[in-house]
C-alpha cells in the first residue's frame, strides 16, 4: 500500500499543477481578450474599420515570425494546415473583422451582451468536434453562468438591440470554430506556434487589405488610435491567443471556454477606466454570481 502511493502521489501532484497552470494560462488570455473592445473602440478614432483589422493582423503576422524564425520552427506537417485555416477564418479574420464592423454602430458594452454567449457557442461546437461529452451539472452551471452575464450586459446597454446584432452573432460562430481547431492542434504543436502560423497564413490577405483599405479609408492619427491598434494587435491577437491556447491544451477547451464568462464584465470595467462609461452598481453582485458558476465548471467535467 505505501509503495503504490508514493508510486502515484508525484503524479496525481503533476496533473493538478498542469491544471492549475492550465486555468492560469486561460486567465491571462481572457483578460487580454477583455480588452479588445476597449482597444478597437480607441482605435477607430485614427482607422476605419478594414484597415484597422488588417494593420492588427500585419502586426501580429509581424511578431509571429519573429518568433517563428527565431527559433528555427519547421513548417508544421500537411495534416495540419486544414485546422491552421480555420484558425485563422475564425480568430484572425473573422471574430476581429466582425466585431469591429459592430462596433461601429454598437457600444461595447452593447457587444458585451452578444460575446457573454461564446463560453456556451465553444463548448457546444467542441463537443460536437471532439466528441467531448461534458456532465449535466457542468452544463447547468455554464447556462447560469451565461444567463447572469447576459442579463446583467443587456441590463448595462438598455436592453436596446443594435444593427450590429447580426454582425455579432456571426463572429461568435466564427470564433467559437476558430477556438475549437485551435485547441485541438495545440495538443500536438505549441499554442504558440498555432497562433502564429495561423497569422503568418493570413500576412497576404492582410497586407492587400491593409494597402486597400488606407487607400480608401480616412487616417487620423491620435495617441489613443495608435495605442488601440498596438494592444490589439501585440496584446489580444498575439500574446492573449498565445496563452489561451496554451491554457485550453492543458485543461481543454468546454472548460477553458467557461472562464469567458468572465470576459463581459472585465471589458465593462475597462469601458469605464478607458472610456468612461457608467458601470451599474448591480456590477459586484452579477460579478460574484458569475465567478460561483465558473468555479463550479472548473470542478466537474
Amino acid at each position: 500500500m505505501t509503495a503504490h502511493n508514493s508510486a502515484t502521489l508525484p503524479a496525481s501532484i503533476a496533473v493538478k499543477g498542469v491544471g492549475g497552470r492550465g486555468t492560469l494560462l486561460a486567465s491571462l488570455g481572457v483578460i487580454a481578450f477583455s480588452l479588445t473592445f476597449p482597444s478597437t473602440a480607441w482605435g477607430l478614432e485614427s482607422f476605419g474599420p478594414w484597415s484597422l483589422v488588417a494593420l492588427r493582423s500585419v502586426l501580429a503576422a509581424a511578431l509571429a515570425g519573429a518568433f517563428l524564425l527565431g527559433r528555427r520552427v519547421p513548417l508544421p506537417g500537411r495534416e495540419h494546415w486544414a485546422g491552421l485555416a480555420v484558425v485563422a477564418a475564425g480568430v484572425v479574420v473573422g471574430f476581429p473583422l466582425l466585431t469591429t464592423l459592430a462596433l461601429t454602430t454598437s457600444t461595447t458594452s452593447h457587444a458585451a451582451v452578444v460575446v457573454g454567449l461564446l463560453p456556451l457557442t465553444t463548448a457546444a461546437l467542441s463537443a460536437l468536434r471532439t466528441g467531448a461529452r461534458p456532465s449535466r451539472r457542468f452544463w447547468a452551471a455554464a447556462l447560469a453562468g451565461a444567463a447572469v452575464v447576459l442579463g446583467f450586459t443587456v441590463a448595462q446597454s438598455g436592453g436596446s438591440l443594435s444593427a450590429g446584432d447580426a454582425y455579432l452573432f456571426a463572429a461568435l460562430l466564427v470564433c467559437a470554430a476558430g477556438y475549437t481547431e485551435g485547441g485541438r492542434l495545440a495538443k500536438v504543436l505549441p499554442g504558440w506556434q498555432v497562433v502564429g502560423w495561423a497569422l503568418v497564413l493570413c500576412l497576404p490577405l492582410s497586407l492587400a487589405g491593409s494597402a486597400l483599405g488606407l487607400a480608401y479609408e480616412p487616417v487620423h492619427l491620435t495617441a489613443h488610435g495608435l495605442a488601440g491598434l498596438v494592444w490589439a494587435a501585440a496584446g489580444s491577437t498575439f500574446l492573449g491567443l498565445y496563452v489561451w491556447y496554451r491554457g485550453m491544451a492543458e485543461i481543454g477547451a468546454p472548460r477553458a471556454s467557461q472562464l469567458q464568462l468572465a470576459q463581459p464584465l472585465l471589458t465593462l470595467v475597462w469601458s469605464v477606466a478607458l472610456l468612461g462609461e457608467r458601470l451599474s452598481p448591480a456590477a459586484p453582485v452579477a460579478a460574484c454570481a458569475v465567478l460561483v458558476c465558473i468555479a463550479v465548471t472548473q470542478r466537474v467535467k
